[in-house]
Formats: C-alpha cells, structure tokens, sequence
C-alpha cells in the first residue's frame, strides 16, 4: 500500500510538471504572438510613413510641375484636383484662369463687388496703389498733366500712343467739328422739367443720341465705332453745358472752334448773349486738368457697367448712359459733392476741432469725406497735382472770406499735420481738392458728378472700344449661389392659393391715395393690401 500511495504521488507530481511545462510553452506561444503582432505594427507605422511621405512627396512634385507650368491646383472637398492656368501681366498681381471651372466641376467663384475678380484683358489704365501710381497706357498721369493736355491724353486713351504734331491737329479739328448737336435735341431739353436733376438729363440725353445718329450705330464697323466715339467725346460738354442752361432758364449757347476743349466748356456754362465772355487762363488749365485726372481709372463700378452693357452688342450711346447712371450714384461719383456738403454741415473754422473728434471716434457715424482713399493705400497722386491747380486757382480769382474755403484749408492743415491721420495715411484725396477748385469756379454742386462724366467719357469710351475689338470677350454673365427655398408646393395642392386664385378681384384704389398733379415729391401712394393680408 505504502508503494502504490508513493507511486501515485510520482504520478501526480509529473502531472503537474506536465502542466507546468504545457503553461511554459503556451506562454512562449503569447509572447511569440505578440512580437509577431508588434513586428506587423511596426511594419504597418513603417508602411504609413512610407505612404505619408509618398503623399507628400506626391504634392510637393505636383506643386513643382504647377509651378513649372505657371498654373495653381485647387482642390476640392470630393478630392478632386484641377489646374487652373495664371495669367500674368505686365504689371501688377497675377490671374487666376477659372474659365471653365463651373462645367469641369459643378462650382462657381464667389466675389461680391468683383474685388478680387478679373473681368477682361485691358491695356488702357494701370494703378499701383500702395506705390500711389496712376498709369495710362505707361505714361505716368503727374507727367501727363505737366506735359500735355486733354487732347493729347484723349488720343493716348483711343490710339495706345501720343499724337506728333499733325496727328493732334486732325484729333482736335474731328472733336470740334462734331461739338455742336442737331437743333431737335436743344427742343429734347424742353420735355425735361426746369427742376430737373442735371444727371437725370444728361443720362436721358446721351441715351437718346442713338435716335439721332442710328446711322453709324455699326459697332463692327471700325469707323462707325470711330465716329461714335468722336460724337460722344465732342458732345459731352455741350451736353453738360446745356443741363445747367436749363436749371438757370439761361438761353444755350454754342461751341466756338477758337476755343479749346476746356475752354469751349466754360465758355457754354458762363456766357450769355448779352456780352463777351473772357476765358480766365488759369481756370481753364484748371478744368483740363481736372479732365485728365479724371480721364479714367481702371475697372472701377461705371467701367465695368460700361463694359458689361456693351457685351450685348448694345450701341455706344446706350453704354455711355449706363456708365452715367452707375456713376450718379454717391459711392462712385459723388465724392467731391460729398466734400462740399460736409464743409457746410462744419459751418465754421471754429466748429472743426468737434468734428475733428467725432471723426476720430469709431461710434460715431460722422465721417471726414475727402480723405484717404480705397484704392492708394499712400497718398492719392491726382491730389497733388490738383492741390497745385487749387492754390493757382484760389490765389488767381483772389476769393476771400468764403467761409467754406476757410474751412477746407483747415482742414487741410490738420490732416497734413495730426499724428492720428497721418498714421492712418488719412490724406487728402483728389476729390477734396476738386470739389474747392469748382466751387471756387462757380459750378454749383448739382454739377459735380456731371464734371465727373464729362472727363470719364473717353475712359468709358476707350474702354468699351477695347471690350469690342477684344475677341475673347464674351456676354456678362455673373452667376449666383442661390440660397432661396429649395422647392415649394405645387398650387394645385393648396386649397387656399386656389381658392385666392378664384376668389381675388383687381385691388381697389381710392381716389384720396392718388398723387396729387401738385405733389412736387412725386411720391407713390401707399401699397393696397390683398384680401389675403
């Protein structure tokens, strides 16, 4: 007994040792397994980084090529990537070529007020603003204005280059001889009433132009396109001159060739048929300059208005109307007349340091007009060359006690010399400096904007001249990221609509809410709610 009892103490003990040496084994067999599994992770890590790297690689030799090829990769959330072309110019910030891009894609570009977009290829103006350069065709416009005149810088706007001596005097002969308008548009200006806007009749007239020269409204025809452009630069100052003759009730008077372009102006606004009208030399090199200074500038709101309206093949005289209506409005060419009424709403050289403060102060709304400028993040170039034709002017016509004048060159003072406008580069613009010149002129401020598209005619002209003979310029047509409703029921379904639809007679209106033919507001009478409201 005592035998088997050790024998099977033997047994158990190798039992044991067995299940030891198993455990032993299958916990080389985990700890195999696990080395093998970190070797497949670290294998995986060194695969990802190879992929990554890869990647990278992959982009950065993309982006090599793009370079090499001139052409930017936009990539979109669905991974796809295209090439768009650059597009580079003479001067200025390079192009992104996204033509094409909405039928490729499925997306559009979204730029409100066209700030960041190209809309044309143009070889006309060229501003450097944080250089404070303004450029026409290469020529500096502060060189210009010292060298040259309108005419000449007319000519350099249609023709790319400056006339020599034989090609001005057949230039100027063609404006004057075509500065008079047909006796039926002196009986057009009697439809307008006598208190008419003279932007409203100046828009209104040189639209109409078009039905009394259709003859030549082939935009094809390199001479029809010539001769609107001679008509519409020749007839734009007896045009304007006629619009203030109407407000004054003062008889027209008509253009003189012995005249200059400039003087020919002030001579239809100022002169009468009672006695001889004297043309003040300063004055007159004032409103030139004023004219070239004004001429053109790049593709600002009424250019493009402009260039958008003749894409449809519309005739010149109905583009240069669209270009005016654009240019009425106060953001784009009433600044100078912006100028004048702040003056008045100052009052006095006493009153300057108040709104002085209350223009330093961001809560308040007021806002000095004249200074600074959107476009030439330095100083405005046109302004120094029109604050040497306003001190000529103010010291010429020897104008004193004027109390606006006063102020204007207090204000002047101040902005030159306080830290807070220097610091935020606050300067004068051109349009502070314009706005004293006419006023001191004697052209009320009703005019202003008129004396804006009197100098911006050839710029629109010699813009549109260019959007017509350029061959890749296509009809304008902006597109939209439609964020209306999605998709409404159908009225079929609505037994109200139908019902509305059945039930609903034409809006009474009571006499009593008529206008009035004496309501000199014209003002429409209040809206007639539906039964429905």
């Amino acid at each position: 007994v005592s035998t088997q009892s050790t024998w099977e103490a033997v047994v158990s003990t190798q039992s044991t040792w067995e299940a030891v040496v198993s455990t032993q084994s299958t916990w080389e067999a985990v700890v195999s397994t696990q080395s093998t599994w970190e070797a497949v992770v670290s294998t995986q890590s060194t695969w990802e980084a190879v992929v990554s790297t890869q990647s990278t690689w992959g982009i950065e030799q993309a982006s090599k090529d793009a370079e090499e090829r001139d052409v930017a990769i936009l990539s979109l959330p669905n991974g796809q990537n295209f090439e768009l072309p650059i597009m580079r110019g003479s001067m200025g910030p390079a192009g992104i070529d996204v033509r094409g891009l909405l039928g490729k894609s499925g997306f559009t570009t979204y730029d409100p007020g066209f700030t960041s977009t190209c809309s044309c290829h143009s070889a006309i103006t060229f501003i450097d603003g944080p250089g404070g350069r303004l450029m026409h065709r290469g020529y500096n416009v502060m060189e210009l204005c010292e060298k040259s005149d309108f005419m000449e810088l007319s000519y350099l706007l249609m023709y790319s280059e400056l006339p020599n001596r034989a090609q001005k005097e057949a230039h100027v002969t063609s404006v004057k001889e075509h500065m008079m308008v047909q006796q039926k548009m002196v009986e057009f200006f009697k439809g307008y009433n006598y208190n008419a806007h003279p932007m409203a009749m100046l828009c209104g007239t040189v639209g109409a132009l078009s039905a009394f020269y259709h003859e030549s409204l082939d935009i094809r025809s390199p001479v029809s396109r010539l001769l609107c452009a001679y008509r519409l630069i020749a007839k734009m100052p007896t045009i304007a001159a006629m619009t203030y003759k109407h407000c004054i009730g003062q008889p027209v008077m008509y253009p003189k060739k012995k005249y200059s372009y400039a003087g020919n102006f002030l001579y239809m606004m100022f002169a009468t048929p009672m006695e001889e009208y004297v043309i003040n030399p300063v004055v007159e090199k004032a409103i030139d300059v004023f004219l070239m200074l004004h001429a053109d500038h790049e593709q600002n709101a009424s250019a493009s208005t402009v260039r958008i309206a003749g894409s449809s093949q519309a005739n010149p005289f109905a583009c240069i109307a669209s270009g005016i209506c654009s240019l009425w409005g106060p953001a784009h060419g009433g600044a100078n007349e912006a100028v004048l009424r702040m003056l008045r709403e100052i009052g006095s050289v006493d009153r300057i340091p108040l709104f002085i403060e209350k223009a330093k102060d961001k809560k308040d709304p007021f806002r000095l007009m004249g200074f600074g400028h959107r476009v030439y993040k330095n100083y405005d170039p046109r302004a120094r060359i029109m604050k040497k034709m306003c001190d000529a002017v103010l010291a010429d016509l020897n104008i004193k006690g004027d109390p606006l004048l006063d102020i204007a060159r207090e204000l002047e003072r101040i902005a030159l010399e306080d830290e807070y406008f220097k610091k935020r580069r606050l300067f004068p613009n051109v349009d502070f400096y314009s706005g004293i010149v006419l006023k001191a002129i004697g052209i009320p401020i009703s005019m202003f904007t008129v004396m804006f598209a009197l100098a911006r005619t050839v710029g629109w002209i010699s813009q549109w001249k260019e959007m017509i003979e350029d061959p890749k310029q296509r009809i304008g047509r902006p597109r939209q990221v439609y964020v209306g409703a999605a998709r409404c029921p159908s009225l079929d379904d609505c037994e109200d609509m139908v019902l509305m639809r059945i039930t609903r007679q034409p809006p009474t209106v009571r006499s009593e809410d008529l206008p009035r033919a004496s309501d000199a507001s014209g003002g429409l009478p209040p809206p007639v709610k539906t039964r429905k409201e």
